[in-house]
């Protein structure tokens, strides 16, 4: 009978090639053990040396950390500040038909007749708008907006990220406030950020130790040039902007100074623009 010589050969050579990888491997592992010694003796080194400076310097090092280096910053803790709270915010769900929707004059005018609502009391567009303005103004950019407040007309108080992008559609708005009196939150896409989220009231718990609260509305007695009026307030003071209405006064016991800024009434938007623009001449924000 002929032995399988070929069969026989591919057998040998395929246990010649797992030898030669064996020893390679080998090989391999010893230059790693070799060199760890080495590396953990270049890292002990510097540490030395750093504990010997730290003995001479003494007590003046007390305030700095091995190993976590002090970047210096060129941002002014103490740079106030400005505050946007948009105060009876219509934004109300119902179950019209068989589904919820965020109800407005313009798509649910026959539900809300015929549950006796007036109809300019629901426009969450003028929010939309509001936010808008807010969000997209120099001084959000320069970093001098501290935060936006959210208070519906039935009292929910929602926070709005100052990094959120707003949808610029009113469909799109609708269908995010929608999810966020429902869910009570909105988080970023792919991550566990809360963009937008219902909180606690009363809204005064979050506003800074040293803030002025000024509620703007046209049925006020005080006429003001914005400009000026922003220049009156200290350096240290924050300022806390209130209102958004549909219309009407608002009504909160917090406010300490109502102000009209144009002697014609004006969108909510149109005021929030007046008042950042002032702001920004104030604080030299191109």
């Amino acid at each position: 009978m002929v032995r399988p010589y070929a069969i026989k050969g591919k057998k040998r050579k395929n246990r010649d090639e797992k030898y030669d990888k064996e020893e390679q491997e080998h090989d391999e592992q010893v230059e790693v053990e070799e060199e760890e010694p080495a590396k953990q003796a270049s890292i002990e080194k510097p540490t030395k040396e750093v504990e010997g400076k730290e003995e001479e310097k003494g007590e003046t090092a007390t305030d700095e950390l091995v190993g976590i280096p002090i970047v210096p910053s060129d941002k002014k803790t103490n740079k106030n500040g400005v505050i946007f709270v948009l105060e009876k915010a219509s934004l109300e769900v119902a179950k019209v038909g068989k589904s919820f929707q965020l109800l407005n004059s313009d798509d649910h005018a026959n539900f809300l007749r015929k549950n006796n609502k007036n109809l300019a009391d629901y426009r969450p567009d003028i929010t939309q708008q509001a936010l808008l303005s807010i969000l997209d103004s120099p001084v959000n950019k320069a970093g001098r907006l501290q935060a936006v407040y959210v208070r519906t007309e039935k009292g929910v108080l929602f926070e709005v990220k100052l990094h959120v992008r707003i949808p610029r559609t009113y469909k799109r708005f609708s269908g995010i406030m929608l999810q966020l009196l429902q869910k009570l939150n909105i988080t970023a896409v792919g991550k566990r950020e809360k963009l937008l989220r219902v909180i606690k009231n009363p809204v005064t718990n979050y506003f800074p130790v040293n803030s002025r609260k000024i509620g703007f509305s046209y049925s006020s007695d005080k006429l003001v040039k914005m400009r000026k009026y922003v220049d009156t307030v200290g350096g240290d003071v924050n300022l806390v902007f209130v209102g958004a209405m549909a219309h009407g006064k608002i009504e909160t016991d917090y406010i300490d100074d109502f102000i009209a800024i144009s002697g014609y009434p004006l969108s909510a938007a149109m005021c929030i623009a007046r008042i950042t623009e002032a702001l920004a001449d104030k604080w030299n924000i191109l």
